[in-house]
Parts: structure tokens; C-alpha cells; sequence
């Protein structure tokens, strides 16, 4: 059975069936978008923690502002996508590992945490999604609270 945190138009994850003591089913969502579509079999020994650093650096606001006010979400994604140098890396997010590697993802704060992604791979299952820019806008405590939620059912069931 599939537990969801979140809401899939702005941010989810979703928990779902266990496939070995160390690997489970998890799907990530933000603006209604699957981010999971090309792996979505996650290492738990690597996942729950990174889960749980994100959620604190959100929750105590531990992410950079805007860093080009003014500009679309779009915009900001296009210019640190453009960036080849270590300043980009400062708004790379959700380091939860393979599952997000064919995903191009910045965060930064603009009162709200906003997300923007993208997705990279030639063999992509969406067509439609190459090339197009996302973004998810949501309470930093919101997001905090859905990924902690998912992280302790991962803490709890892969107990058993």
C-alpha cells in the first residue's frame, strides 16, 4: 500500500512497497509532476538521513534566497543552470540520490521555499517534460513536515 505525505501539486512524497531490506518504493512529486519517473527504487540507508537534513535545512530556513530578485522562477532556473561555476551549487537541492539524478533541481527562499526543476535525460519517458522548466511554491514548514512524515514511516517500517 502506497502512503502519500504532501500534496502532489505542490510537494509529495510517496511511500510504497518494499522491495528488498534496504531498498523501497518512493516517489517524489512537486507541481504535479512525477520527479521519480526514471528510478524511483530508493537506498534507505542513504535516503531516510538526506530526508531528514533537507527537512531541517528548510525548517530552520538554512537555504538561500533568491539569487536574482525580480526574475520569474524560470528565469533564476535558466541563469544557475547557465552558471558553471561553484555559485550554483549553493541552491542545488533534494540530494537524495539516484532516484533525482535526471533532474535538474534548485530551491531557494522568496518567503515561500520555491523549488524549480527540470528534467535532463534524452530517454525521459514524458516527452513533453524535456526542456519544460517546473516550479513548486510551498511554506518552508510545509515542506519540512511532509518530508519528515515520509522519513519516519521509512525509519518505522523498515524496522520490521
Amino acid at each position: 500500500m502506497t502512503r502519500r505525505f504532501g500534496d502532489r501539486a505542490t510537494f509529495a512524497v510517496e511511500v510504497g512497497a518494499v522491495e528488498s531490506p534496504h531498498l523501497r518504493t518512493v516517489n517524489v512529486w512537486a507541481a504535479g509532476t512525477q520527479l521519480t519517473t526514471d528510478d524511483n527504487s530508493a537506498c534507505l540507508p542513504s535516503l531516510r538521513p538526506a530526508m531528514r537534513s533537507t527537512a531541517a535545512r528548510v525548517r530552520q530556513r538554512d537555504v538561500p534566497a533568491c539569487p536574482y530578485p525580480g526574475r520569474s522562477p524560470e528565469a533564476v532556473f535558466r541563469l544557475l543552470e547557465q552558471d558553471g561555476t561553484e555559485f550554483r551549487e549553493r541552491f542545488w537541492f533534494l540530494p537524495w540520490g539516484e532516484t533525482l539524478d535526471t533532474v535538474s533541481r534548485y530551491a531557494y527562499l522568496d518567503d515561500d521555499l520555491v523549488l524549480v526543476f527540470s528534467f535532463w535525460r534524452p530517454t525521459h519517458p514524458v516527452p513533453d517534460d524535456l526542456g519544460a522548466i517546473f516550479v513548486a511554491t510551498l511554506a518552508p514548514d510545509e515542506f519540512a513536515t511532509t518530508v519528515l512524515g515520509a522519513a519516519d514511516v521509512l525509519d518505522v517500517e523498515s524496522v520490521r
